[in-house]
């Protein structure tokens, strides 16, 4: 008699800036995944051929498909997965991320071990996964976020300060002094999650379209008195695109566009009592900088024959931002 038993986890599958690479990724969860688990996948409007795909595995694979007509920001498409949740941990896992061998297994481990609210695995970067291209660099092995207080004369300013733990620093010249450790932040490529969680916290934030809702949901965490974990054993890439598809534009102009960039700042500041210093009238912040560093960066050094040409960037900053406001304006449903 074969004895099934319930997953104590949920993967909840959401498109992150593209649909390109959701093939391979889902296609990594199912090879390098032992231990039970049900899968919710997210897809909105992704291509036809991405579409097809899809509704073709989770038939095969037997997973909740959610199909919507609207293109969704991250979090809209983790909240409507996280309502079909039943189990014990969620993990959030972003579209264009491979998951290594044991990846899961080392998360529950790690949550189970320590009572952990959130736990992280170490994220790498890099166009391969680290087991096809072993000098893969790091995105975070967790973090540092807090809001607070910086005096200036008679004036204070509530700011937010926010910092990943061995960002860009080469896997191999330090995975082996990465230790499981208590941390503050983490990233939404991969984080597991008590479901429980969410009955304290409440769902994760929607107007937060584009950037800043990892560290929304980790200061709300640390607001809770909950604790957040990186486990390091647990390893994952976030596959950068080298070039886009043309079906994946639409989505990634109005994912990291300027309308829900200053949207998501602007209701970031109002929300945790910050100064505009924090935001996008900060002097280190670069609006539109995930659009010129896929599009425009790539054009520009093609073009300057090996330099690399300031003023063309300038010349095609201007026209894109046009496009990118034509593409929010038709596109945006919020």
């Amino acid at each position: 008699m074969t004895i099934i038993t319930k997953p104590q986890v949920t993967i909840i599958v959401v498109p992150r800036e593209r649909f390109s690479y959701s093939r391979e990724s889902l296609e990594s969860v199912y090879a390098n995944t032992q231990v039970p688990f049900g899968l919710i996948y997210v897809d909105g409007n992704s291509p036809k051929n991405i579409q097809a795909y899809l509704a073709a595995q989770s038939q095969l694979k037997n997973f909740n498909l959610i199909r919507t007509k609207d293109y969704l920001s991250p979090n809209q498409a983790r909240n409507l997965g996280l309502a079909a949740v039943d189990t014990k941990y969620v993990v959030f896992l972003d579209n264009d991320v491979y998951v290594e061998p044991g990846w899961l297994e080392k998360l529950i481990d790690c949550a189970e071990a320590t009572d952990a609210a959130a736990v992280c695995p170490l994220v790498c970067c890099g166009e391969k996964p680290i087991s096809e291209q072993k000098h893969n660099a790091i995105c975070l092995a967790g973090g540092e976020a807090k809001i607070y207080l910086e005096i200036r004369k008679t004036t204070a300013c509530r700011k937010v300060h926010y910092r990943y733990y061995v960002a860009n620093y080469l896997l191999a010249g330090v995975k082996d002094r990465l230790q499981r450790r208590e941390c503050e932040l983490a990233k939404f490529h991969t984080l597991l999650v008590r479901t429980d969680l969410f009955a304290a916290i409440g769902q994760l934030d929607e107007k937060l379209l584009s950037t800043k809702e990892d560290i929304d949901f980790c200061l709300a965490i640390i607001k809770a008195r909950k604790q957040i974990y990186c486990e390091p054993n647990s390893v994952v890439t976030c596959i950068e695109a080298k070039n886009l598809s043309l079906a994946d534009l639409a989505y990634f102009e109005l994912r990291w566009s300027d309308a829900w960039e200053l949207s998501s700042l602007k209701h970031f500041n109002q929300k945790w009592d910050l100064s505009e210093q924090s935001g996008a009238c900060s002097s280190n912040y670069r609006l539109g900088y995930r659009r010129h560093q896929a599009l425009l960066h790539p054009v520009v050094k093609q073009l300057s024959f090996g330099g690399y040409a300031t003023w063309l960037e300038w010349v095609l900053a201007a026209g894109e931002r046009k496009i990118n406001r034509y593409i929010s304006d038709r596109y945006n449903y919020n």
